[in-house]
């Protein structure tokens, strides 16, 4: 019942009218004709001209392109975007902007109004897609991205860029012809959102991707530190990123995870600082230590190395604490490394000479009377039995040889 009375309620379309709507607009055309056929031969040849015109603008796409050596320029981009205009969209141009001088018919002006907004809308859909595969291929082959495995993922990516583009066109489309769209609208939401879901980690890892490649927070071959991790970024995928370790080890990361943590790009260093933590010994002369921040300053330059800063830091179990920094002339992790060998090595002999010492962890023992007052442990000093073993009578005879107790 409820199937019958929808199909009642749908408007139908006879033969009979389809044939009388031709047969009106062909009646319609010939009359105007008749009447305005000298403003339409006028109307008719500015509209030739400036469809020349713009074809001689089209031709210019292709000699644009050619300007750039790699392909990948915004000139061979602009180039594309101009050279895939159609012909169509060109007559239709010339057609809307004549018509008025023509003065043609209501039906005649709809139907060019129609065609016009069809073919400008699409075109405008093809404009924008060129003009997206043609800047995500412009990143993908600038400077260390050139054949890496996300070129070899242009063909999903022009896939997704063309259906998401057409989509968006057909909807404005139809919306221009007075079709309600807010059922498609919601049918197209509801498709992107399952397909979404089911496939949102590889939606993921393929836009965190184009992230890279569009803010670059690294190239392949920089050295990167994320997390607790190091290495060298040796490939750029669709879905993950391989990064060569400094064991020699490969780590493989999906992109996702890779741009959610924090990144740090060593390549962009334009110098690296290294900091040493030295303890001298308490007993050291205090002129000495006065001048020790003053005394790394000539040792890390003597080294060919930038002096940065050098203090005192705290009082250590064992020793004096200071901290040095200083900083190496280039970003090579190399040769930051064998600076910090040098200084260290050139400090143990300067430290030797002024006569301070760096001492490991000692512990010094004093010895003890029973009375409290610290004597010197003689080796005569015979030992006594552990009173705790003894009785009341043998600790008092042992209180009098308790100076060698720690």
């Amino acid at each position: 019942m409820t199937a019958k009375k929808t199909e009642a309620s749908l408007p139908k379309i006879s033969s009979e009218e389809v044939e009388r709507q031709i047969s009106t607009f062909s009646f319609t055309s010939i009359d105007w004709i008749k009447d305005h056929w000298l403003q339409i031969t006028i109307a008719a040849a500015i509209g030739a001209g400036i469809v020349l015109a713009l074809l001689w603008l089209r031709n210019l796409g292709p000699r644009l392109a050619r300007r750039s050596t790699s392909g990948a320029g915004w000139s061979a981009i602009i180039g594309r975007v101009i050279a895939r205009t159609s012909t169509f969209f060109i007559v239709m141009v010339a057609a809307r902007l004549v018509v008025g001088y023509a003065d043609p018919p209501e039906i005649v002006a709809r139907t060019i109004h129609f065609l016009f907004t069809v073919a400008a809308v699409f075109q405008a859909a093809i404009w924008a897609r060129e003009l997206i595969l043609g800047a995500i291929e412009h990143r993908t082959r600038a400077e260390n991205y050139s054949g890496e495995a996300l070129m070899n993922a242009m063909g999903l990516i022009r896939l997704l860029v063309t259906i998401v583009v057409f989509a968006i066109a057909l909807v404005v489309v139809l919306d221009n012809l007075g079709v309600n769209v807010t059922g498609l609208v919601a049918g197209l939401g509801v498709g992107g959102i399952a397909i979404g879901l089911a496939a949102q980690g590889i939606f993921a890892d393929l836009f965190a991707a184009l992230a890279i490649i569009f803010d670059r927070p690294f190239r392949r071959g920089d050295s990167i530190t994320y997390d607790s991790s190091s290495g060298t970024v040796e490939e750029i995928g669709l879905k993950s990123t391989r990064i060569r370790g400094v064991n020699g080890e490969q780590r493989i990361i999906s992109n996702r995870n890779l741009l959610d943590k924090e990144i740090i790009n060593n390549s962009q260093r334009e110098r690296r600082r290294t900091k040493l933590a030295i303890g001298v010994a308490y007993e050291t002369d205090r002129d000495v230590l006065q001048r020790l921040p003053e005394i790394f300053k000539e040792v890390v330059e003597e080294q060919g190395l930038a002096f940065v800063r050098a203090g005192f830091v705290s009082f250590g179990a064992s020793s004096l604490d200071y901290e040095l920094e200083f900083e190496s002339p280039s970003a090579d992790y190399q040769e930051a490394y064998d600076g910090r060998h040098n200084v260290g090595m050139a400090l143990y002999r300067r430290l030797d000479q002024e006569g301070a010492s760096i001492p490991y962890p000692t512990q010094t023992t004093y010895t003890a009377a029973p009375d409290g007052r610290l004597i010197m442990p003689f080796p005569d000093v015979q030992p006594i039995r552990d009173v705790t073993t003894q009785g009341h009578g043998d600790a008092e005879r042992a209180s009098g040889k308790r100076s060698n107790i720690v």
